[in-house]
Protein backbone atom coordinates (compact mmCIF):
# COMPACT_ATOMS: atom_id res chain seq x y z
CA UNK A 1 0.00 0.00 0.00
CA UNK A 2 1.56 3.60 -1.11
CA UNK A 3 2.25 5.81 1.72
CA UNK A 4 0.61 9.62 1.95
CA UNK A 5 3.56 11.83 1.51
CA UNK A 6 3.41 14.24 4.60
CA UNK A 7 3.01 17.22 3.86
CA UNK A 8 6.57 20.13 4.29
CA UNK A 9 6.51 22.16 7.71
CA UNK A 10 5.89 26.15 6.34
CA UNK A 11 9.77 27.84 7.07
CA UNK A 12 10.42 31.09 8.04
CA UNK A 13 12.83 32.92 6.17
CA UNK A 14 16.11 34.90 7.70
CA UNK A 15 16.04 38.36 7.39
CA UNK A 16 19.91 37.91 6.79
CA UNK A 17 19.36 35.42 4.15
CA UNK A 18 16.80 37.54 2.14
CA UNK A 19 19.15 40.66 2.38
CA UNK A 20 21.85 38.12 0.41
CA UNK A 21 19.31 36.99 -1.83
CA UNK A 22 18.35 40.54 -2.57
CA UNK A 23 22.19 41.65 -3.68
CA UNK A 24 22.26 39.28 -5.62
CA UNK A 25 19.57 39.64 -7.62
CA UNK A 26 20.23 44.09 -7.92
CA UNK A 27 17.63 44.90 -5.55
CA UNK A 28 19.12 47.81 -3.99
CA UNK A 29 17.56 50.00 -1.74
CA UNK A 30 16.83 54.06 -2.87
CA UNK A 31 19.15 56.58 -1.83
CA UNK A 32 17.25 59.94 -0.74
CA UNK A 33 18.03 62.46 -3.26
CA UNK A 34 19.46 64.77 -0.43
CA UNK A 35 21.92 62.29 1.19
CA UNK A 36 23.07 61.40 -2.11
CA UNK A 37 23.94 64.60 -2.72
CA UNK A 38 25.40 65.33 0.28
CA UNK A 39 27.57 61.84 -0.15
CA UNK A 40 28.74 63.29 -3.65
CA UNK A 41 29.67 66.42 -2.40
CA UNK A 42 31.62 65.07 0.63
CA UNK A 43 33.78 62.76 -1.30
CA UNK A 44 35.10 65.66 -4.28
CA UNK A 45 35.20 67.93 -1.00
CA UNK A 46 39.16 68.41 -0.52
CA UNK A 47 38.57 69.58 2.93
CA UNK A 48 37.16 66.56 3.88
CA UNK A 49 39.92 64.20 2.42
CA UNK A 50 42.45 66.07 3.85
CA UNK A 51 40.95 66.40 7.31
CA UNK A 52 41.10 62.68 7.28
CA UNK A 53 44.19 62.26 5.87
CA UNK A 54 45.63 65.03 8.88
CA UNK A 55 43.32 63.77 11.57
CA UNK A 56 41.16 66.18 11.88
CA UNK A 57 37.88 65.19 13.60
CA UNK A 58 36.07 67.50 10.19
CA UNK A 59 36.75 69.68 7.56
CA UNK A 60 36.11 72.77 9.89
CA UNK A 61 40.00 72.92 11.30
CA UNK A 62 40.67 74.41 7.58
CA UNK A 63 38.50 77.08 8.23
CA UNK A 64 40.23 77.93 11.71
CA UNK A 65 44.06 77.05 10.43
CA UNK A 66 43.04 79.77 7.46
CA UNK A 67 42.32 82.87 9.79
CA UNK A 68 44.76 81.89 12.14
CA UNK A 69 47.48 82.03 9.06
CA UNK A 70 45.72 85.39 8.19
CA UNK A 71 44.87 87.55 11.49
CA UNK A 72 47.63 85.71 13.68
CA UNK A 73 45.25 84.58 16.43
CA UNK A 74 47.35 82.22 17.97
CA UNK A 75 50.82 82.34 19.98
CA UNK A 76 52.20 79.56 22.22
CA UNK A 77 51.08 79.20 25.76
CA UNK A 78 48.10 81.22 25.43
CA UNK A 79 44.78 80.32 27.37
CA UNK A 80 42.09 79.11 24.93
CA UNK A 81 38.06 78.54 25.12
CA UNK A 82 36.56 77.26 22.64
CA UNK A 83 32.34 77.17 22.56
CA UNK A 84 30.83 74.66 21.36
CA UNK A 85 33.52 72.56 20.37
CA UNK A 86 32.09 69.67 19.14
CA UNK A 87 33.40 67.57 17.09
CA UNK A 88 37.00 69.00 18.13
CA UNK A 89 38.40 70.31 15.44
CA UNK A 90 38.85 73.23 16.40
CA UNK A 91 40.10 72.56 19.77
CA UNK A 92 42.70 70.31 17.97
CA UNK A 93 43.79 73.28 15.88
CA UNK A 94 43.91 75.63 19.50
CA UNK A 95 45.36 72.38 21.21
CA UNK A 96 48.53 72.44 18.57
CA UNK A 97 48.89 76.37 18.08
CA UNK A 98 49.37 76.86 21.71
CA UNK A 99 51.46 74.00 22.39
CA UNK A 100 48.81 73.01 24.78
CA UNK A 101 50.16 69.07 24.48
CA UNK A 102 53.44 70.03 26.09
CA UNK A 103 54.96 70.98 29.03
CA UNK A 104 54.71 74.53 29.73
CA UNK A 105 52.27 75.11 26.76
CA UNK A 106 48.90 76.75 26.68
CA UNK A 107 45.72 75.69 27.94
CA UNK A 108 43.08 74.79 25.92
CA UNK A 109 39.26 74.93 27.73
CA UNK A 110 36.71 72.65 25.09
CA UNK A 111 32.78 73.38 26.05
CA UNK A 112 29.73 72.33 24.21
CA UNK A 113 26.76 70.92 25.76
CA UNK A 114 27.32 68.04 23.74
CA UNK A 115 29.79 64.65 25.30
CA UNK A 116 33.00 65.66 23.36
CA UNK A 117 35.15 62.65 22.91
CA UNK A 118 39.07 63.85 24.30
CA UNK A 119 41.12 65.54 22.87
CA UNK A 120 44.92 65.07 23.69
CA UNK A 121 46.10 68.28 25.65
CA UNK A 122 42.51 69.60 26.15
CA UNK A 123 40.24 70.08 29.14
CA UNK A 124 36.68 69.65 28.61
CA UNK A 125 33.23 70.65 30.00
CA UNK A 126 30.20 69.31 29.08
CA UNK A 127 28.03 72.87 29.83
CA UNK A 128 25.32 75.09 27.66
CA UNK A 129 27.30 78.32 27.43
CA UNK A 130 23.83 80.01 27.98
CA UNK A 131 23.34 78.85 31.37
CA UNK A 132 24.16 81.02 34.28
CA UNK A 133 26.70 79.46 35.95
CA UNK A 134 28.46 78.49 32.68
CA UNK A 135 30.93 81.85 33.01
CA UNK A 136 32.04 81.20 36.46
CA UNK A 137 32.71 77.68 35.77
CA UNK A 138 35.15 78.63 32.96
CA UNK A 139 37.25 80.98 34.89
CA UNK A 140 37.39 78.22 37.81
CA UNK A 141 38.80 76.08 35.34
CA UNK A 142 41.24 78.05 33.19
CA UNK A 143 42.93 79.27 36.46
CA UNK A 144 43.05 82.85 34.77
CA UNK A 145 41.83 84.77 32.21
CA UNK A 146 41.77 83.47 28.76
CA UNK A 147 43.89 85.29 25.80
CA UNK A 148 41.59 83.74 22.70
CA UNK A 149 37.61 83.00 23.33
CA UNK A 150 36.66 80.69 19.96
CA UNK A 151 32.59 80.39 18.67
CA UNK A 152 31.98 78.45 15.95
CA UNK A 153 28.68 77.25 17.61
CA UNK A 154 25.35 76.97 15.13
CA UNK A 155 22.16 76.31 16.49
CA UNK A 156 20.66 73.20 14.39
CA UNK A 157 18.71 74.73 11.02
CA UNK A 158 15.02 75.21 10.73
CA UNK A 159 15.47 75.57 6.76
CA UNK A 160 14.13 79.29 7.02
CA UNK A 161 17.36 81.22 6.40
CA UNK A 162 16.11 84.32 8.44
CA UNK A 163 15.07 82.18 11.53
CA UNK A 164 18.67 79.95 11.73
CA UNK A 165 20.07 83.61 11.63
CA UNK A 166 18.62 84.72 14.38
CA UNK A 167 19.08 81.70 16.38
CA UNK A 168 22.96 82.08 15.93
CA UNK A 169 22.70 85.53 17.01
CA UNK A 170 21.44 84.39 20.49
CA UNK A 171 24.62 81.98 20.27
CA UNK A 172 27.08 84.87 19.20
CA UNK A 173 25.98 87.47 21.82
CA UNK A 174 26.23 84.15 24.65
CA UNK A 175 29.35 83.71 23.50
CA UNK A 176 30.26 87.59 23.47
CA UNK A 177 28.97 87.39 27.10
CA UNK A 178 31.78 85.00 27.64
CA UNK A 179 34.14 86.65 26.19
CA UNK A 180 33.81 90.01 27.83
CA UNK A 181 33.74 88.29 31.24
CA UNK A 182 37.05 85.67 30.86
CA UNK A 183 39.02 87.62 28.09
CA UNK A 184 42.67 89.24 29.53
CA UNK A 185 42.89 92.95 28.13
CA UNK A 186 44.19 92.64 24.42
CA UNK A 187 42.67 89.54 24.14
CA UNK A 188 40.55 87.89 21.05
CA UNK A 189 37.76 86.42 19.93
CA UNK A 190 36.17 84.69 16.82
CA UNK A 191 32.89 84.07 15.96
CA UNK A 192 30.94 82.74 13.45
CA UNK A 193 27.38 84.65 11.85
CA UNK A 194 25.30 84.46 8.97
CA UNK A 195 25.16 87.22 7.09
CA UNK A 196 21.79 88.03 6.74
CA UNK A 197 21.25 91.70 8.29
CA UNK A 198 21.18 90.05 11.62
CA UNK A 199 24.86 90.77 12.74
CA UNK A 200 25.13 94.01 12.20
CA UNK A 201 24.39 94.88 16.08
CA UNK A 202 26.87 92.20 16.95
CA UNK A 203 28.89 94.04 15.39
CA UNK A 204 28.11 97.08 16.78
CA UNK A 205 28.92 95.88 19.91
CA UNK A 206 32.11 93.69 19.02
CA UNK A 207 33.36 98.06 18.03
CA UNK A 208 32.72 99.20 21.64
CA UNK A 209 34.67 96.25 23.36
CA UNK A 210 37.40 95.50 21.18
CA UNK A 211 40.10 97.71 19.03
CA UNK A 212 39.66 95.53 15.79
CA UNK A 213 37.14 94.34 14.40
CA UNK A 214 37.09 92.35 10.82
CA UNK A 215 35.10 90.30 8.81
CA UNK A 216 36.33 87.13 6.92
CA UNK A 217 35.10 84.70 5.07
CA UNK A 218 38.10 81.31 5.01
CA UNK A 219 38.65 79.54 1.45
CA UNK A 220 37.56 76.61 3.65
CA UNK A 221 34.26 77.72 4.04
CA UNK A 222 31.64 76.55 1.75
CA UNK A 223 31.35 79.04 -1.26
CA UNK A 224 27.43 78.50 -1.05
CA UNK A 225 27.14 79.35 2.75
CA UNK A 226 26.08 82.29 4.65
CA UNK A 227 28.10 81.52 7.08
CA UNK A 228 31.74 84.04 7.74
CA UNK A 229 33.57 84.93 11.28
CA UNK A 230 34.09 87.66 12.72
CA UNK A 231 37.48 88.05 14.36
CA UNK A 232 38.08 91.23 17.23
CA UNK A 233 41.11 91.56 18.56
CA UNK A 234 42.87 93.65 21.07
CA UNK A 235 40.06 93.55 23.99
CA UNK A 236 39.61 96.75 25.56
CA UNK A 237 38.92 95.27 29.27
Amino acid sequence: MAQKKRPKKATRSHPAKNKQQRKKIGVKRKRKPSSARWLARQDKDIYVHAAQHEGYRSRAAYKLIELDDRFHIFKPGQRVVDLGAAPGSWTQVAVSRVHADTPGGGRVLAVDLKFLDPVRGALILTKDVLEENSISEIRTILEGPADVVLSDMAAPSTGHRKTDALRVMTLCEGALDVAKTVLSPGGCFVVKVLKVGAEINLVKSLKKEFVSVRHAKPPASRSDSSESYVVATDFRG
